[in-house]
């Protein structure tokens, strides 16, 4: 056993960067303007990047992951209910405790609550779309929330997103730190997806889906969905390309 309890005579499995999206995608054309023309720089971790934030239940609201009601007003938000849970997980299987998991997404409608969404579809004044919840012991977390819509974004002449919730996963540090999304199991735009389809690896995509879960359904309230994020291993879930 090595330091802090861990096996030091496991298997090291290294990223496969060949099965993350390319920062570079013509099929998503905003990929065009931003992605780097110049090799990347390694730079030196400061500090405050690998021993901080240091997260605790009493900085979080008990509603915080309870997204139907976090932001409501005068009413509930609109839209099927559903319970979003699941485990983060290192590449072993091993639970990760005490990470800060936060979601943000648009309403039933497709409409985020941002400025800069110009959407058709109207602003839902109980939903604000964000949420955020440690995990606990077993790496689990878990939220409530409204089932998001699709929308249509400026790429190819019609195309829409899918159905989706993204993820900020926090580590022990700023630089520790997971951005992604789920998508919801069934879903027919899933295989007409720009974004989604710079993923060159099928079965790495197929993580980024959540699978429907009947077990940790509510009768007659709420359908529950399961996503499992693990943060370092062959069954890695996918970055989300930041270039």
């Amino acid at each position: 056993m090595g330091a802090g309890g861990m096996d030091l005579d496991l298997e090291f499995a290294p990223r496969d960067a060949a099965a993350h999206p390319p920062a570079l995608a013509p099929i998503y054309r905003s990929t065009l303007l931003r992605a780097p023309r110049q090799p990347l720089l390694s730079l030196r971790s400061t500090l405050t990047e690998i021993t901080g934030p240091i997260f605790g239940e009493s900085e979080l609201d008990p509603i915080d992951a309870d997204l139907t009601r976090n932001h409501a007003r005068d009413g509930d938000p609109i839209g099927e209910r559903i319970t979003l849970h699941g485990r983060v997980l290192d590449g072993d299987a091993r639970a990760v405790p005490g990470v800060l998991v936060e979601i943000w997404q648009a309403n039933a409608g497709g409409r985020y609550r941002h400025t800069n969404d110009s959407f058709t579809a109207a602003i839902d004044p109980n939903f604000g779309g964000c949420g955020r919840v440690i995990t606990d012991a077993e790496g689990r977390y878990r939220f409530r929330t409204i089932r998001p819509g699709p929308y249509p974004f400026p790429n190819r002449e019609n195309d829409w997103r899918p159905a989706h919730i993204h993820y900020s996963v926090f580590g022990q540090g700023f630089s520790q730190r997971l951005i992604t999304q789920s998508y919801f199991e069934g879903d027919p735009l899933i295989a007409r997806d720009a974004i989604l389809g710079t993923m060159p690896d099928v079965a790495a995509r197929q993580r980024l889906v959540a699978t429907l879960d009947m077990e940790a359904s509510a009768p007659f309230e709420a359908l529950a969905w399961r996503f499992d994020i693990v943060l370092r291993g062959r069954g890695a879930s996918r970055f989300e390309s930041v270039a």
